[in-house]
Order: structure tokens, then sequence, then C-alpha cells
């Protein structure tokens, strides 16, 4: 997942092209990979909150521990998710339009951090009150908080992106090393489950386990704060900004980003219905509630092994079409899922899962890798740069579709007899194990369609890039920038 380029971009077809600095203006530093690494402890951070909200949250901690009904819990996170909707975009905005010391960005790494460890702490309380209505009112507004704290620190972290790695290539290189750290963070994830146990289990090690991993949450943005780096030319050059609302309106009216933003919605739905069922899968349909921390790992690393592999295989190729390729791969696979029968051995569960996670790997990777591209052709169109509304729109969708993911999984295991505790009726058994298996399919197939013909080409990306660098390097000369 290596090298990079410093502060020079490269067009397709091995086209370098410096990029324009303001006179007597500092070079950007080398993007090699150790900064690569530590810029990835974002996303970690930050997985490890959304992932743990997702795997655990609403399918197990809150209709277990907490005592909700699955279609009150499975409303929880998309309460929180249209509350993203307005904080999202406002804080992408908020972030375009800062002017400190330290960046538009890197400054909210270090406001946010604090707030993101305590509202993670809150989200693992059993609260004493007696009624179900008053403990969904609680968890409610602590999922709002802590999804406000997540939007301070991800949106500014995501929107950083582009501005850091310049060129085709590199942002899905850089975006690899991210995905890596999420992946990473949906391990810890994993892991809260068993800390709370070792913490004595039950509400009691859910809310201990909830403050240790809210404390070290908030570390390392510290260290993301110190290697991450902005470009002064890209923030002073352009024309006057349009304001928000004609901002928004303009980028919903841009066609590849909103092919991009489809596209990327029935992944991120796919993506959250398998990670909220498999926990339900391993206990209620294999009957084996120990192996899902398991089968999580083994996931997992699989997924993290074929990045680099996804990686290579995307040098000089359409992402769109390694996007597309990934989604058939996990459909393949993952509607095999379905043909477990509780009796099976271990080792199939063992052996299939890792298959999934090669389709996987790029569903999350490629999409977010394209939006830089997408941002590059809005400045070409208006002269301005936004990349935080960007991210913070595609922050949302990311935030919605798996609020929609989940509520839309529990929703159809209420109906089926999902209980409490102890045995479930054959219904809602079956209900987990198709919904495993085949609930992604339906999203993957749509998304593989939208990926058709995407228009921002590698070539298309190649022209975009060359009349920017004519541009800015008609403003930094002191020429008119058309």
């Amino acid at each position: 997942m290596g090298g990079a380029p410093g502060e020079d971009g490269e067009g397709a077809g091995g086209l370098r092209v410096p990029a324009a600095r303001p006179p007597g203006a500092p070079s950007a530093p080398r993007l090699d990979a150790f900064r690569k690494a530590v810029y990835a402890l974002g996303d970690l951070t930050i997985n490890t909150g959304f992932a743990a909200l997702t795997l655990l949250y609403a399918s197990y901690f809150l209709t277990q521990v907490a005592g909700l009904r699955p279609a009150l819990a499975g409303l929880v996170p998309l309460i929180g998710r249209f509350v993203d909707a307005v904080t999202d975009p406002l804080m992408g905005r908020i972030s375009d339009r800062t002017r400190l010391p330290g960046g538009r960005r890197r400054p909210y790494f270090l406001l946010g951090a604090i707030p993101y460890g305590l509202g993670f702490a809150a989200l693992w309380v059993d609260v004493p009150f007696p009624g179900e209505l008053a403990r969904f009112v609680y968890y409610a507004g602590a999922y709002c908080l802590f999804s406000l704290a997540m939007t301070v620190l991800s949106v500014p972290y995501l929107a950083i992106q582009p501005e850091m790695a310049l060129d085709y290539d590199e942002r899905t290189s850089l975006n690899t090393w991210r995905t890596v750290g999420s992946l990473v963070g949906v391990i810890l994830a994993v892991a809260l489950r068993p800390v709370a146990e070792l913490f004595g289990g039950g509400s009691t090690g859910f809310a201990a386990a909830g403050v240790a991993f809210g404390s070290v949450l908030a570390l390392p943005w510290i260290a993301v704060y110190r290697v991450t780096f902005e470009r002064p030319e890209l923030r002073q050059a352009g024309t006057p900004d349009p304001g928000f609302a004609e901002g928004l309106r303009l980028a919903l009216a841009h066609h590849a980003f909103s092919r991009l933003t489809a596209l990327y919605i029935h992944g991120r739905i796919a993506m959250d219905i398998a990670g909220a069922l498999l926990i339900l899968y391993a206990t209620w349909w294999l009957g084996r509630s120990r192996d899902f921390e398991w089968l999580m790992l083994v996931f997992l690393l699989s997924v993290i092994g074929a990045l680099p592999i996804w990686l290579h295989v995307a040098r000089g190729r359409e992402k769109s079409r390694i996007f597309a390729i990934g989604c058939a791969g996990w459909a393949v696979f993952g509607g095999a899922l379905a043909a477990l029968e509780p009796g099976c051995p271990r080792w199939v569960a063992f052996a299939l899962i890792p298959l999934v996670g090669v389709g996987y790997a790029v569903v999350d990777l490629m999409p977010w890798s394209m939006l830089g591209e997408v941002i590059d052709e809005d400045e070409l169109r208006t002269g301005v740069r936004r990349e935080g509304l960007y991210h913070g729109v595609f922050t949302f969708v990311r935030k919605i579709a798996g609020a929609l993911g989940v509520a839309l999984a529990m929703g159809v295991l209420d109906l089926a007899g999902f209980e409490r505790g102890g045995e479930q009726p054959e219904s809602a058994r079956q209900a987990i194990r198709l919904l495993t298996a085949f609930g992604p399919t339906v999203f993957l197939l749509a998304a593989i369609w939208l990926a058709r013909d995407y228009p921002l080409t590698r070539a298309r990306h190649a022209e975009i890039v060359r009349e920017l660098e004519r541009r800015r390097g008609r403003a930094g000369s002191g020429g008119p920038a058309p």
C-alpha cells in the first residue's frame, strides 16, 4: 500500500502534474506509508464507534440488555440519522469556511475527541427508568449526541483526504490505508462484548466496557492532528462561495455525485444488514453464540488481506468496474450462507465467511476513493473546492444507509416474532437465516446496475486535472484564472 508522490499529482497514463503553490508557500509533506498509517488511526476510532452501533447496539444491547422491543431498538439509530441529515452537511460547510491557524479541518480533530469518548460511554448505560418509552427516549438522545460528536470528527477527517492525495491512484492507496484502519476498528468493536463479560457481564459489564472504550477512542486524534496537512493553494483559489443552500443544491444536482451516492447507499445498506445480523445468525440460527467474535475476526482478516490485492488490481483500471466485481463476488458467496444448517461442521462457516470478505472489501473502499474525482470535477464546474460539503453529504449517506438497513432488518424480525433472550420461534430463526444470506444481495445487485457507465472515468479525470492545474498556475503567477 506503499509510496506516495508527495506534493505532486499524477494523472492517468503516468502524466505527472505539479500542484501550483502560491509564491513562498512551503511544499506539502511527503505522503509516505507512515503518514498514511497514522492517518488511518482516525477511521479506526470512528469505525470502532460506528461498528459497535451497527453490530451490537440495536440488535443485541438494546434488545437483550436494555430490554427494548426490536422495533423500538431499530428506531433509535434511525432517529439519530435524521438529525445527521442536517448536521453532517452543515459540518462540511463549516469546515469549508473555517479559517484557523491549524487549517480548515485539523482543529476539529482536537475539539471533537473528548466529546466523542464521553458520548460513547453514555450509550452503554442500562438506565434505571421504569418505562420502556423513557428508556427509548434516553437511548435515542444519547445516540444523537454521540453521532453529533462523531460528525465533528469524521466529516473534516474525510474531507482532508482529496487534499492530501491529489491523483487518481494515490487516493485509492490512501483510502486503502484508511479502510484497513476502519476494519481494525470493527475488530475492536467486536471485542466489546467479551470485554463487557470480563467486567462481569450484563448491564454492569457493558457500562464498564463503554467507559474503557470511550477513554481509548479519544487518544489517537492527537497523532492524526500531527500528521495531517492541508494545501494553501487549494484553500485560496476560487470564486466566491455560493452559500450553503445553493452549494448543497449544486452538489445534489451534480450527475456524477448523484450516481456515486446512489451506488454507495445500496452498498452500505448491504454492509450494515450483514453486520447487524451476523451475531443473530451465529446465535439463533447456527446455535453457536461464542463463534460470533471468531467469525468476525476471520471475516475482517480476510477483508484486510484482500485490500492490497484489490489495490494492485485497481491500478490502471476503472474504479467503478472494480466496485461492481466486488459486489458480484459478495452476492454469490453471501447467498451460500442460507445453505448452512445448525448441525453443519464449524469449519464450513469459517471457510465460507472469508470468501464473502473478499468481495466486501471493495464495497466500502472504492466509493470513498471515487469521491475525490467528483470534488475535482465540481471545482472545474464552479471554481470552488467544497470537500467538506461533499464529504458531509457522503458521511450522512453512510450513516442513514446503515440505519435504514438495521431498521429494516429489525422490523422484519419484530414481525417474525423475535424475542428477548431464550429460544426464538422458528419464524424468527428462518427470518434471520434468509435476511443474513439474501438481504444484502438485493442492494448489491442494484449497486452493480448503478455502477454501469459511470461518467467519471480515469481518462476524464486526467482531463480535469490538466485543466485545474492550468487554472491554478495562472492564479499562482498573478494572471487571470478563467
